[in-house]
């Protein structure tokens, strides 16, 4: 089981970012999938999830109206789109899927600063 996560970055506040994570060696289209964020010093959050049939979405307040998870079963990938983004949004995001108690992926840094 491997989930790698990938599109993190350095942007301006406002700015947009895509994220994604590609999942291998379990029933993707069978899995709920989630995206997790943690800043140093700070507990990991939940900041989305998308059930295994893509039709059922939530998220953390803080991002509402900003993030959006999607799902390409075909593709066996996850994806975070993350728009105007803010300098709170700062952190290392990680996918998650409850396969084997919970795996999570090494994690890509978001950076949103001026």
């Amino acid at each position: 089981v491997q989930l790698v996560e990938s599109g993190g970055g350095l942007v301006q506040p406002g700015e947009s970012l895509r994220l994604s994570c590609a999942a291998s060696g379990f029933t993707f289209r069978n899995s709920r999938m989630s995206w997790y964020r943690q800043d140093p010093g700070k507990e990991r959050e939940l900041v989305a999830s998308i059930s295994s049939d893509g039709r059922t979405t939530n998220y953390a307040d803080s991002v509402k109206a900003r993030f959006t998870i999607s799902r390409a079963d075909y593709k066996n990938t996850v994806y975070l789109q993350m728009n105007d983004l803010k300098p709170e949004d700062t952190a290392v995001y990680y996918c998650n899927a409850p396969i084997n108690g919970g795996t999570w992926g090494q994690g890509t840094q978001v950076t949103v600063s001026s």
